[in-house]
């Protein structure tokens, strides 16, 4: 991967910005199978993100998946398309109770945690 990666930067590939549709409610598909739909999406310079929603595939959790594992999303078919597998995804730092998807130190972690399967 590129020593350009940043996790909460889109890719190019995956061509958001603040003016591009909004993908909530999009399906959400990892590169062995779905994990569930965008329940929020956010496009702010330096933490963009997506909150996905995993419904029974892992029951009662949702997902943070920063804007620089999107490899690509296809409004046509409102699918989100990333670039890495359910068990790397399902093994991110889970979010604890009282913890906001802001939070410095989750942040922090998430970003960390991703950042090693793009070369870190």
């Amino acid at each position: 991967m590129s020593s350009t990666w940043d996790a909460w930067t889109y890719r190019s590939s995956a061509a958001r910005t603040a003016q591009s549709a909004d993908i909530v409610g999009y399906a959400v598909h990892a590169t062995d199978g779905h994990i569930g739909k965008v329940d929020g999406a956010t496009y702010d310079v330096g933490s963009s993100r997506i909150v996905v929603d995993t419904g029974p595939w892992i029951f009662g959790r949702k997902v943070l998946l920063p804007a620089g594992t999107i490899d690509r999303v296809d409004d046509a078919e409102k699918k989100v398309y990333v670039g890495l597998t359910k068990d790397q995804i399902k093994n991110s730092p889970e979010l604890d109770e009282g913890i906001t998807w802001d939070d410095a130190d989750y942040h922090e972690r998430v970003g960390g945690y991703y950042r090693g399967f793009y070369g870190y």
